[in-house]
Parts: C-alpha cells; sequence; structure tokens
C-alpha cells in the first residue's frame, strides 16, 4: 500500500472577498509541482462564495467537472440551456468535452454558499458536452458507505466519462467501515468533509485529504460523527 497525505492547513489559498477558495491541488496561482493531481483526479477546490456573488460566464474543455454543495444554494446557467439550483445533498456533473460555458452564483442574498468543485481528467476527449444533476438524499445509508457516481450510466448516482467512483460516507462516532476498490490500478483519494476519521491508522481531520493506492481494501474508521467523501480514480491514465 501506497499513501500520500495532504493536510487541511497545506492547501493552497486564495481570498478575493467575494470567494475563499482552497485548493488541494494547484490551481490558478496555487501552483506547487508536488501537488498536480492524484491519478486521474486533477482539482479539489473548496470555495465558498459570498451573498449575491459568484463566478461569471467562462469556458471548460475536455474535463468531467463535478459540484457538491455542502451549505446554501448555487445557481448554475450553461449554453446548453440549462438553468438550475443544486443545494446541499445534491451532485451535478458537466462533462465539458468539446466545450461549454457556463456560470455559478450564490443565489441567496442572505447567506454564504460552499461547495466542492473537482475536475477529474476523462478517458475520452471531445464527447458531446452534457449536463447532468440529482439529489443523493435517496441514496444515502446510515452509517455506510453509499456511491454518488460511476462510470456505468444505469448504475446508482451520476456518471462521468472515467473508470472514476464517487461515494459518501456518514458516520456515527465508533463506527467502522470497509472500501473495497473497483479496479486493481485505481486509487482511493478520502477528503474529510466533517468530524474526525482514521484510514488504515492514519488519523484524519476535517478538510483533510488522504490517498491510498496499491491496495484492494480501506478500512474506516470514525473517531467523531464524521462525514467522508471517497474519490476512486485510476492512478494511471
Amino acid at each position: 500500500m501506497k499513501t500520500i497525505l495532504h493536510k487541511a492547513d497545506t492547501r493552497g489559498h486564495a481570498d478575493h472577498g467575494w470567494l475563499n477558495s482552497y485548493h488541494t491541488f494547484s490551481f490558478a496561482n496555487y501552483q506547487d509541482t508536488e501537488r498536480m493531481n492524484f491519478g486521474a483526479l486533477r482539482v479539489l477546490n473548496d470555495d465558498t462564495v459570498s451573498e449575491g456573488r459568484g463566478f461569471g460566464a467562462h469556458p471548460h474543455q475536455n474535463m468531467e467537472i463535478i459540484s457538491i454543495p455542502l451549505e446554501g444554494d448555487l445557481q448554475h446557467q450553461d449554453n446548453m440551456g440549462n438553468s438550475t439550483v443544486i443545494k446541499q445533498g445534491d451532485i451535478q456533473i458537466m462533462s465539458a468535452g468539446t466545450g461549454v460555458t457556463h456560470s455559478e452564483y450564490n443565489k441567496n442574498r442572505d447567506k454564504a454558499v460552499q461547495f466542492l468543485q473537482i475536475w477529474v481528467i476523462p478517458n475520452k476527449v471531445n464527447v458531446t458536452p452534457r449536463y447532468d444533476q440529482i439529489s443523493t438524499i435517496e441514496l444515502q445509508k446510515e452509517n455506510e458507505i453509499y456511491q454518488v457516481l460511476s462510470p456505468n450510466k444505469n448504475d446508482a448516482g451520476v456518471w462521468a466519462h472515467q473508470d472514476a467512483w464517487f461515494s459518501l460516507g456518514d458516520f456515527s462516532k465508533e463506527t467502522t467501515s470497509n472500501y473495497k476498490l473497483h479496479m486493481p490500478n485505481n486509487g482511493v483519494y478520502a477528503f474529510i468533509l466533517e468530524g474526525a476519521i482514521e484510514i488504515e491508522g492514519q488519523k484524519l481531520h476535517k478538510r483533510d485529504g488522504f490517498g491510498l493506492w496499491d491496495v484492494d481494501t480501506i478500512e474506516i474508521k470514525a473517531t467523531k460523527d464524521s462525514k467522508i467523501l471517497l474519490m476512486e480514480v485510476p492512478m494511471e491514465f
């Protein structure tokens, strides 16, 4: 088993006033050659956007872009004709493919919105752009890991153009669970959303990231009431 640890306080940080953003991997003005990606996982941004503010229309190409709101409501618009709101409990994906333009704004005027924006390098380029959004509430399982993204159109959650599986877990204190990787050449990157987790003996706290590969199964133990995001991706792509 190989591992890499990214403590929360080692992430890149950009405070633009209306946007407070933490970067697990190199992004924009934060560049670190040792933290370019974890396999096909290219970007993991932890963003807080002020009331009524947001990202104006901007382009993307050949990337799987996943947004997971943690608090508040995020207004999305794109040149594919989508105009939606994503909120806590939702997951959104765009396959940028040949090119999309979109904007994201905090829909609320009275509170900030917090969300994760995640980029996964696809296994197919120049695909027709697409958009999908679902609520994960019906997928949730108490004290169990539940899948929210996969490569399979008919599987639980949204799907991506990559051999990637994303899962969430909401755990009570002292709960233990196992996660089995789907493919032998994949790794899994764990991101602690709330609480405290121990994975294969490594103690982790809120917003810590921990990558593991050359492993079949990992053991997860919650040492507090906790929430975790697991991102399984190919290590070679």
